[in-house]
């Protein structure tokens, strides 16, 4: 079993800046992607931002330049940098990862608990 642990949101004024980040742990193998989701209120989950296993990002349009994602393969950790944070910003973020736990298993799409940004005006 692997178990996603998110943590970093919080309530910020526009311009501001956050820093989500998001271990995992458990029976791990392997990391493949790693990527941030969010999900405004009535809106749908959208991502946000992902990072291959080779360190190949890309990026919502609308984040480009302001959120940077990256990740530490040695403690299994995904991190979100958030700058020059806007209102519209605000939305449940989700850290998504696909593992496998074992060499001969296919992989696995795990999903965080979410953690709440709140940007305001």
């Amino acid at each position: 079993q692997v178990q996603l642990v998110e943590s970093g949101g919080g309530l910020v004024q526009a311009g501001g800046s956050l820093r989500l980040s998001c271990a995992a742990s458990g029976s791990i193998f392997s990391i493949n992607t790693m990527s941030w989701y969010r999900q405004a209120p009535g809106k749908q989950r959208e991502m946000a931002a992902v990072i291959t296993s080779g360190g190949t990002t890309n990026y919502l349009d609308s984040v480009k330049g302001r959120f940077t994602i990256s990740r530490d393969n040695a403690k299994a950790t995904v991190y979100l940098q958030m700058n020059s944070l806007q209102p519209e910003d605000t939305a449940v973020y989700y850290c998504n990862v696909d593992v496998k736990t074992h060499w001969l298993s296919g992989p696995l799409e795990v999903w965080g608990q979410g953690t709440l940004v709140t940007v305001s005006s």
